[in-house]
């Protein structure tokens, strides 16, 4: 019985073989440093590419408020044969271009009100004021009173708003607009 029980302790002692163990050439890592260093180029070189193509996209200057109301004046026109649309135009575009240049709240304010404001302040001369003031109470006429102006009546509606344009538009000093003034010698 002894016997029996040392070879069973000694067939439970025997176990299967253990897989082989793979050992490293000492290269692994360097592959590994590899794909991190390459992962790093192509992100530095898409960085370079995305601010390269940010920095390239234009500038496009806003066009100035006055350039735009002469547009926006001109397109009009195309209205004179149907007053109230014309003069709903003409008038909207003045006020919007009061508003961007000299930040009047004309657009959101009765002409009233509007001409209130505009009295108080010293942006506009005198003569440009009772000149506006005219215009819009004569848009007004159209607006509101259903007042059918002749076309020669509008066209004198579309005249002020572009006089109005021209006298307020800023002026940019050149080389050339500058008054020469003599050599003393």
């Amino acid at each position: 019985m002894a016997t029996n029980q040392t070879s069973s302790a000694v067939a439970n002692d025997i176990r299967d073989i253990k897989p082989p163990i793979e050992i490293s050439s000492g290269l692994a890592w360097l592959w590994w440093v590899l794909a991190v260093v390459l992962i790093v180029v192509v992100a530095a070189i898409f960085w370079r590419w995305w601010q390269k193509r940010r920095s390239q996209v234009e500038f496009v200057p806003p066009v100035p408020a006055h350039v735009r109301a002469k547009q926006k004046l001109d397109e009009a026109l195309a209205l004179i044969a149907q007053p109230k649309p014309f003069v709903i135009a003409v008038s909207d575009t003045a006020r919007a271009y009061l508003e961007e240049r000299f930040n009047f709240r004309a657009p959101e304010r009765t002409t009233e009100e509007f001409l209130r404001e505009l009295s108080s302040t010293d942006l506009l001369a005198a003569e440009q004021k009772e000149s506006l003031g005219n215009f819009l109470e004569s848009c007004d006429l159209v607006k509101f009173a259903k007042y059918e102006p002749r076309e020669t009546e509008l066209r004198g509606l579309h005249g002020s708003a572009v006089k109005l344009v021209e006298e307020t538009e800023p002026h940019i000093e050149t080389p050339d607009s500058r008054p020469q003034t003599p050599d003393p010698r």
